[in-house]
């Protein structure tokens, strides 16, 4: 993929504004600076009074930190939007029967499309559940599938997040700040409503209960604790879906059932939302020191008892090594091309690929096959000749467990810095619900901000921020 010019969401190559975002440049226009920075002080304040705050893993301050909201909303047109969601449903889908095939038939490794090493020999694959198919064959029923924008309609899905992905509270509660702080803007707009995702999430998990209940289903949401990075959304979401927020220590298994400790005695669950990593999920099947989790409760799905969302074993489809087969996934199972391509991707185990990685390290964005967070990665056009000869000695010792990428230009959006409105690099985090009923796409997403200039890192544990993501009907003449 050839270098290209950055594309700004807000204004063309001369400088001026495009039609979409007409309205938001008339806004900042007629905002004095004080008011701006009045908006974004109560924005932070709310968030604040709230306690919408994030932990960062091995921080020695070891305090509640705020995600930085970017008062300034991203809009997307909504016909455009349209092509995006068809995609984003295709590959959950695909991600699904993927899943389902590893974890079942394994027709996929034995016609030769995915390399039965880089399956069954991945950390995440988990022999455990392997054989019992996942209630109503729904592996992944939240999948927040991250894309980056190059050019005007260029999109392409930079990861697949099909464990425990998070990041929705902040689109919800984003939406609610804009809402309450800058009414006459969203007024001025027709903004596609996300504020009913709880009730679709509940909806989702409802649907895929093995004992077919519906509405009557017990679903639990299960969180490792208060000291968990993302405590705050897990709270959030069981209280807006109107379900128990349960630690493993609230749940028993009894013959294979899975029962919920309440001051009226025992209660059977249905289907549990965990926000517990597989390796501390049970136990009797994973790790026997973890207290996080629930014994027995692998035992209860191979039984057909409970329904656990997402399903143990997810991890093996947002390997970023498998990532790259994802094409050839989609094709395999649908019979039909990505809507939404994958970034170009070298995978560091193939000879080939290593050698011609280790000639463009300063071209190139390396990433670990396991990592996430923004952690584990060389941005090289960003690194000095020390950080990437450090690297490549990493690479050598163990090309498996890494892929590079062309370092993308990725899309700016306006961001309110200092009293003026500055571009900074986005990407999007759109969440794709999948239920025995159904796909569905949440109109929008997360947002993420690289706050630094120039940085192409929006995760939120290096220093990202975010912003709302309005799809709005497009002025005359645009898509």
């Amino acid at each position: 993929m050839a270098p290209q010019p950055i594309f700004d969401e807000m204004r063309g190559a001369d400088g001026d504004v495009r039609a979409l975002y007409s309205s938001v440049a008339a806004w900042l226009e007629a905002s004095p600076p004080a008011a701006l920075a009045a908006r974004r002080a109560q924005a932070e304040y709310m968030f604040r009074r709230i306690g919408i705050t994030f932990a960062v893993y091995g921080d020695n301050a070891g305090e509640e930190r705020l995600i930085p909201f970017d008062i300034i909303p991203r809009l997307v047109p909504r016909g455009r939007w349209a092509k995006l969601e068809a995609g984003l449903m295709q590959r959950a889908t695909a991600l699904n029967l993927f899943l389902a095939d590893v974890y079942g038939a394994r027709k996929i490794v034995a016609d030769g499309v995915v390399p039965a090493e880089l399956v069954y020999r991945n950390p995440q694959f988990r022999p455990e559940v392997a054989g019992k198919a996942a209630p109503h064959g729904v592996h992944v029923h939240v999948a927040g599938i991250d894309l980056v924008r190059t050019g005007d309609d260029d999109f392409f899905v930079l990861e697949d997040n099909a464990r425990t992905p998070s990041g929705v509270s902040y689109m919800l509660e984003n939406r609610e700040v804009t809402m309450r702080l800058m009414p006459d803007l969203y007024a001025s707009h027709r903004v596609a409503p996300v504020e009913d995702y709880p009730d679709a999430l509940l909806a989702c998990l409802r649907s895929v209960s093995p004992r077919g209940k519906g509405e009557d289903a017990t679903i639990v949401l299960l969180t490792p604790g208060a000291y968990n990075s993302a405590f705050y959304e897990h709270s959030f979401l069981a209280d807006r879906m109107g379900v128990e927020l349960v630690e493993g220590r609230d749940l028993f298994v009894e013959d294979d059932v899975v029962f919920m400790r309440t001051t009226r005695g025992p209660k059977r669950v249905d289907v549990v939302y965990r926000r517990v990593d597989d390796e501390y999920l049970d136990p009797l099947a994973f790790r026997p020191d973890s207290t996080l989790g629930v014994p027995g409760i692998v035992g209860a799905h191979l039984a057909g008892n409970v329904a656990i969302a997402n399903a143990i074993g997810n991890g093996v489809a947002d390997d970023k090594a498998v990532y790259s087969y994802m094409p050839d996934i989609v094709r395999y199972y649908l019979g039909e091309d990505p809507l939404i391509p994958n970034v170009p991707t070298f995978r560091c185990r193939e000879p080939k690929a290593l050698a011609h990685v280790l000639d463009n390290l300063d071209k190139l964005v390396v990433k670990e096959v396991a990592g996430s967070g923004g952690y584990g990665m060389l941005v090289g056009p960003h690194a000095d000749r020390t950080e990437r000869e450090r690297f490549a000695e990493r690479l050598r010792a163990a090309p498996e467990d890494y892929i590079a990428q062309p370092t993308l230009g990725l899309s700016t959006c306006p961001v309110l810095m200092d009293g003026a409105a500055e571009p900074r690099h986005v990407d999007l985090r759109p969440f794709v619900l999948t239920g025995a009923d159904g796909v569905r796409v949440v109109p929008g997403g997360l947002t993420r901000v690289a706050l630094k200039r120039g940085s192409l890192v929006v995760n939120s544990s290096q220093g990202g921020g975010t912003k709302d993501t309005w799809i709005v009907d497009a002025p005359a003449g645009l898509a």
